[in-house]
């Protein structure tokens, strides 16, 4: 590489609650030459930072604009209300809108469930932030419905949750902008979808790589037909000769 010549890297933003661990733990293994920058943005912050050129992917919760960005929908997360752990509805196993109706239900600011019809009885102020809701919760000020993964994100000893039934669900998705669909991200794409380092389906690999293998498996065809690692052409199989040079002498007297 000249000092003109800049790495390739890969800016990867992603919204709360969503785990990318194991995704990069596996870019680090495949491609440890190209530095993986990873940051934690609010939900609404994602497709600014995309469209903006400040990122060249994010995993993101649906829905996104489908006109300017590109997607891939990864999983679809449980829904679940948020309780103190002495609230009556920790005695089911899961919990319907109808349970909620005398509760006050909190609508964060940041809420990434799309309601038609929020269950139980609105708060007099939004709070601001999920945080904020769950601090209220745990005032037992009201209750809380969040995507499972936020529920683990905002854990407290005192608070517990349980699943609630017919109620909007949250998906994440990996997002990129459509006009920018870089090597690093078909790379990514591959890695989300579980795909092998050897995948046909994957980007090709460099031209240098694919001339260098081609050229190996050359000489291992070669080395086949000269009939294996000695090189030796027409050897018969277990004559100890060849075709052109039978062995030399004859048969022993007396034989």
């Amino acid at each position: 590489m000249t000092g003109s010549e800049v790495s390739p890297s890969f800016r990867l933003v992603y919204v709360p609650g969503v785990m990318p661990g194991k995704w990069v733990r596996i870019w680090n293994e495949r491609l440890p030459d190209v530095p993986l920058t990873l940051t934690q943005v609010p939900a609404a912050a994602a497709r600014g930072l995309l469209l903006g050129g400040e990122a060249d992917a994010g995993l993101v919760r649906l829905p996104v604009d489908r006109t300017v960005l590109s997607a891939i929908p990864l999983y679809t997360e449980q829904t679940v209300v948020v309780v103190p752990k002495d609230h009556l509805v920790t005695a089911a196993d899961t919990v319907s809108p109808e349970d909620l109706a005398d509760d006050i239900v909190l609508h964060p600011l940041d809420d990434v469930l799309a309601w038609e019809d929020l269950p139980g009885r609105p708060a007099l102020e939004r709070p601001a932030t999920t945080a904020d809701a769950i601090e209220l919760v745990a005032a037992g000020i009201g209750v809380l419905v969040v995507p499972l993964s936020l529920a683990r994100l905002h854990h407290r000893k005192d608070l517990t949750h349980r699943p609630l039934e017919d109620a909007p669900e949250s998906s994440v998705a990996l997002a990129w902008p459509e006009a920018a669909t870089t090597d690093q991200v078909e790379d990514f794409i591959g890695i989300v979808r579980g795909r092998t380092v050897n995948s046909t389906r994957g980007r090709a690999r460099p031209a240098q790589e694919t001339k260098r293998e081609r050229a190996d498996t050359g000489g291992a065809r070669r080395r086949r037909q000269a009939g294996g690692p000695g090189g030796g052409r027409g050897r018969r199989s277990g004559t100890g000769g060849t075709t052109k040079n039978p062995r030399r002498g004859g048969p022993r007297r007396g034989s």
